[in-house]
């Protein structure tokens, strides 16, 4: 499992990355290993205001369909037009070319209270046990 270092983590295992002054967001290592094979993205729309904790997207698998959730409050600058041809992108580079949105940060500060990337490997052992 690799855990990145450079972001910050929510506890329903998505990322947010400062990327000058907007906000990079996907899902975890974590969380695409536990989906298994992407194969849809339902991504907003730019200009769309998403407060930290709704439900701003969806990620299909082979096995399931999960909800994405805003790691921080935000409003839509971009979404990853790539997912729609290559939704695998997300299994096989999460933390790079399988970004899913980035954001207009309401509050940049809010990155804070997520976790660090030892909390998370901490947080998602716990969970596997």
């Amino acid at each position: 499992m690799k855990f990145d270092s450079n972001v910050r983590y929510g506890k329903s295992h998505e990322w947010a990355r400062e990327d000058g002054d907007a906000v990079v967001c996907g899902i975890s290592d974590y969380a695409q290993d536990s989906l298994g094979d992407v194969v849809f993205v339902e991504l907003p729309d730019p200009g769309k205001s998403i407060d930290a904790g709704a439900v701003f997207g969806v990620v299909e698998s082979v096995k399931a369909a999960s909800d994405v959730y805003m790691p921080i409050a935000g409003e839509v600058l971009e979404h990853n037009k790539a997912l729609a041809d290559n939704p695998s992108l997300v299994n096989e580079d999460p933390f790079g070319a399988g970004w899913l949105i980035k954001i207009k940060p309401k509050d940049v500060s809010q990155l804070e209270s997520l976790m660090s990337a030892d909390e998370y490997e901490t947080f998602t052992q716990n969970l596997d046990e």
